[in-house]
């Protein structure tokens, strides 16, 4: 091996006329331009490249989130009033915080849909284009691999509730067989496929804080890869990365289940590269796991190394640091540093990461992972 490469989650910055047109959108207005998507996924794949990137995407630049994207693209689901988020129990402690983070970051602007009738997915003509564009602006920047982001039936679970099938098992089926769609159509394109799946990890603090609840919890995760694994059966799972995450958002934290108390069913899932959160302080000691759970040989992890809520531009050898710890355990072949989740979750709002502090956190990623390096 030549070197470390690196690599990120998914949301990248959009352009100020990009948001806009998504606010519209949001609002009942026309769809995006696709000259504008195109441009704008051709920049960001360039900067992306220029960077130092060596797997790159489209940056989610069209989506609102990367889980309500599917409203447009799947039948069942009609929009509420209700907005993002719903209360969040792990901050049920701080209740001043909850209400300031609750208006920030553009979640008051984003209405969850609800299902109301059956899940199909009956047009795959968004996904094409999303294919297409990104397809382009890779080869036109000379970069070698791309992925492309989708929502896991576990966590449209997880913010779009069932009001029509009235079983969380017939609706976690029914959103697997459709979202199979969007998998297979990412995978025959040559691109790699990256599942999110917050659900696997972020839900925790809605059951009792109790080794009752962790059981609970835990059949939760594993009915949830088991769907999972059903929508990704004709996906090889060496071109999947699932993604796992406690939340991207700025807060305590300290009802998070422990990366070791959900990695055995994670490793369960068809998926080569298990992304997760390592730069976040709350979960940032956990590398240790990989010293007491040995990873199977086909699989390789991608650690955060970079935090994704705050504007603090990591150093290059603290992120070094931090690959170094999974490389020692793993091996240096076995480990895709990233960030921890998205740079910019939601489309619309305030909040966040700043866009220029967003991109001088990803070359201080590449800089890292240089040093790791050598």
């Amino acid at each position: 091996m030549e070197r470390i490469r690196t690599t990120h989650t998914g949301s990248l910055p959009r352009p100020a006329p990009i948001v806009a047109a998504i606010a519209e959108r949001e609002r009942g207005g026309p769809p995006l331009d696709p000259d504008a998507v195109r441009d704008a996924v051709a920049g960001c794949v360039r900067r992306q490249v220029e960077t130092g990137l060596d797997v790159v995407n489209d940056g989610e630049l069209a989506k609102i989130s990367y889980v309500t994207y599917v409203r447009g693209r799947l039948t069942g689901f009609e929009p509420v009033e209700t907005p993002w988020p719903r209360p969040n129990p792990a901050l049920d402690g701080f209740p001043e915080y909850a209400e300031r983070l609750a208006g920030r970051g553009g979640f008051r602007e984003v209405r969850i849909p609800v299902c109301r009738g059956d899940v199909t997915y009956p047009d795959t003509s968004t996904v094409e284009a999303d294919i297409t564009t990104l397809q382009a602006a890779a080869t036109d920047a000379g970069a070698q691999v791309a992925f492309l982001t989708a929502a896991s039936p576990g966590v449209i679970a997880m913010f779009m509730r069932d009001e029509h099938y009235g079983d969380r098992t017939a609706y976690l089926i029914a959103l697997a067989e459709a979202m199979k769609t969007e998998y297979d159509a990412v995978h025959r394109a040559g691109l790699v496929l990256q599942v999110d799946c917050p659900d696997l990890a972020a839900s925790r603090a809605e059951f009792p804080d109790d080794a009752e609840g962790l059981r609970a919890f835990r059949g939760l995760v594993e009915e949830n890869v088991a769907a999972l694994n059903r929508a990704l059966r004709d996906v090889p799972p060496e071109r999947v990365r699932l993604h796992m995450c406690w939340g991207n958002y700025e807060g305590p934290h300290h009802r998070d289940v422990a990366l070791r108390d959900v990695l055995d069913i994670v490793l369960t899932a068809r998926a080569g590269t298990i992304s997760f959160e390592g730069a976040n302080p709350r979960h940032g000691h956990e590398w240790t796991v990989f010293d007491e759970v040995a990873l199977p040989d086909d699989r390789v992890i991608m650690p955060g190394v970079i935090d994704t809520t705050t504007n603090f531009v990591e150093h290059p050898e603290l992120v070094a640091q931090r690959i170094g710890n999974y490389a020692r355990l793993v091996g240096p072949d076995r480990v895709l540093p990233a960030t921890d989740c998205g740079l910019a979750t939601v489309a619309v709002g305030e909040g966040g990461v700043d866009p220029r502090i967003a991109w001088a956190k990803l070359r201080s990623l590449v800089e890292g992972a240089a040093l790791a390096s050598r």
